[in-house]
């Protein structure tokens, strides 16, 4: 991989801002969408089981195609991946902003999560080789991660407003500005580079296993809400997921010219950053959407007040992700930081298990959303791990396999808290609670679980990545 490096200070801090962008085009279109899907239900007539292909057709290929995409960056060039990822991603836009029917809807939403897959898979590659400095390195994760924390409030915010004030079509139009001027400033911005091509790794047999596995496996787990975790439908696609997965490996440990050679999972850093991710991601994006779910159907609070009260938690997590972490990775490495934010993330869940039925927004509810501010540091120190080891040739494919775990924590935390929930919801029920009471029993249940997840990634952060010098450890 050929790769312009010694670009401006100026230059590589405008190119973080380009890159920030785009991810937080992606992040606000998996958000915004939610607050909008009942009125996008009424206008073009889904059925309730239609309608969750609303978001399903994005999420699919969005995780299913980002190792493949990482790995194309590394040998066609990230750059031009990410420019037309982007391109794509905005075209899929206008399309779904122009959706009268509901078949029109789905194919741009399959688009929009292709285009997403092409960029959001090579962004941290493109990161971590324009800044080498491991100073700078931590500050432009933090600045990253400060993005993602404000994209992913800003969504339900940006959506209630855009559906009660214009209608459901601007929540994807609001896309092609940022998509349109992201594209322009790229092309300036961005170094050029160029990639070996597909000889150096075009394991076609491998590209299709890995593809269809992990499409598979994101299809199985998003619609195990409808068929639960023991039925036929969900053992059996998972179970063939699961062995397309393991050939992939197989594929890989004998091929001639991998698509993900091996050596990049000798990496202890990239093992542990991988698996503390599915694990803190699973409670963290469960937490954002069990909590909006506890806010409205038990405190009864509208789409907009529900985004207003989650807003002093993607402010703490982005203050410090922005302001903190990079400064405390400095001094006492990124391990160590993981650490401390998963222990006050932790503490944010114990906290959430107890709320009650008629919670107070101040004295229950306000020092969650502070407490989160572990976020902030969770996730900056995660992804200095997990691209640390990254060599400059891989760096595309590393960072398509953080983005492959972190969409598959998200998609498995939902599904899995959402599952729990429910069930001990109908136990309460059952029992002789009432609605609200038996709602929060659930929600309870989902905490608990979210806080054990937290756990279990707490001693993987403590026994799994190894120590490496101030600023990228």
């Amino acid at each position: 991989m050929t790769t312009t490096l010694d670009a401006p200070r100026t230059g590589r801090w405008s190119a973080l801002a380009v890159l920030s962008a785009a991810m937080l085009m992606t992040i606000l279109d998996g958000s915004i969408v939610t607050v909008a899907m009942p009125a996008i239900r009424q206008d073009l007539g889904f059925s309730p089981a239609g309608l969750s292909w609303a978001v399903n057709a994005y999420l699919i290929p969005f995780g299913g195609l980002l190792l493949l995409a990482g790995r194309l960056g590394d040998l066609l060039g990230r750059r031009s991946l990410f420019l037309a990822g982007n391109a794509v991603f905005t075209a899929a836009s206008l399309l779904a902003g122009l959706a009268t029917t509901p078949g029109v809807l789905i194919a741009a939403r399959f688009l929009q999560g292709v285009g997403s897959a092409l960029a959001s898979a090579v962004v941290l590659g493109i990161l971590v080789t324009l800044f080498t400095d491991p100073a700078e390195r931590a500050r432009a994760i933090g600045v990253f991660s400060f993005t993602g924390a404000v994209g992913a409030s800003l969504g339900q915010v940006l959506g209630g407003v855009l559906t009660d004030a214009l209608s459901w079509n601007w929540i994807f139009f609001v896309n092609l500005p940022i998509g349109l001027a992201t594209i322009a400033l790229a092309v300036r911005v961005l170094p050029a580079d160029r990639g070996p091509g597909l000889r150096a790794g075009a394991d076609v047999i491998g590209a299709v296993l890995v593809t269809a596995g992990l499409v598979l496996g994101i299809y199985t787990v998003v619609k195990v809400e409808e068929h639960g975790w023991l039925a036929a439908h969900t053992l059996g696609l998972g179970a063939v997921s699961l062995a397309l997965l393991a050939a992939f490996v197989v594929r890989q440990a004998t091929a001639a010219t991998p698509l993900m050679p091996l050596r990049i999972l000798r990496s202890r850093n990239v093992v542990g950053a991988n698996l503390v991710q599915v694990l803190a991601l699973s409670a963290m994006f469960a937490f954002q959407v069990v909590v909006a779910l506890y806010m409205q159907q038990v405190l009864h609070y509208g789409a907009l007040a529900t985004g207003l009260a989650m807003l002093p938690a993607a402010v703490s997590i982005g203050v410090v992700s922005l302001f903190v972490s990079a400064r405390l990775s400095r001094r006492f490495g990124a391990r160590t930081v993981l650490v401390a934010g998963l222990v006050l993330l932790v503490g944010a869940m114990l906290k959430l298990r107890t709320v009650p039925v008629d919670a107070d927004y101040v004295t229950d509810l306000l020092p969650v959303m502070l407490l989160v501010a572990g976020g902030g540091l969770v996730l900056p120190a995660l992804t200095s791990l997990g691209m640390s080891d990254a060599a400059p040739d891989d760096a595309g494919l590393v960072s398509g396999l953080f983005n492959t775990t972190q969409q598959v924590g998200m998609a498995a935390g939902v599904a899995v808290l959402s599952t729990l929930a429910a069930a001990r919801t109908g136990e309460a029920l059952a029992g002789g609670a009432d609605g609200p009471a038996a709602l929060t029993a659930g929600y309870h249940a989902a905490f608990t679980t979210s806080a054990g997840l937290l756990v279990a990634g707490l001693l993987v952060a403590v026994l799994v990545p190894r120590r490496v010098s101030s600023g990228t450890s």
